[in-house]
């Protein structure tokens, strides 16, 4: 659900009063970046490109692992 400091103020100001509504919201404003919290498309596709990169490299690792117990016994 996305809300607005528009809408948060209308909704906070019917339960308290519209002084304290409006600092509160302004501290909420002052406190939330926006554009910090949000991934992009080509961050989430790098992420999954890393993601299967070190999947591979911990297969091999571990199947290397595995092959080395086998010819050890």
């Amino acid at each position: 659900m996305n809300i607005s400091i528009t809408q948060l103020y209308a909704l906070l100001s019917e339960k308290l009063d519209k002084d304290t509504a409006e600092q509160l919201t302004s501290y909420i404003e002052a406190k939330v970046d926006k554009t910090t919290h949000l991934a992009s498309k080509e961050d989430l596709a790098n992420a999954k490109t890393d993601m299967i990169k070190w999947f591979v490299g911990l297969f091999i690792a571990l199947a290397l692992m595995i092959i080395g117990l086998y010819f050890k016994g």
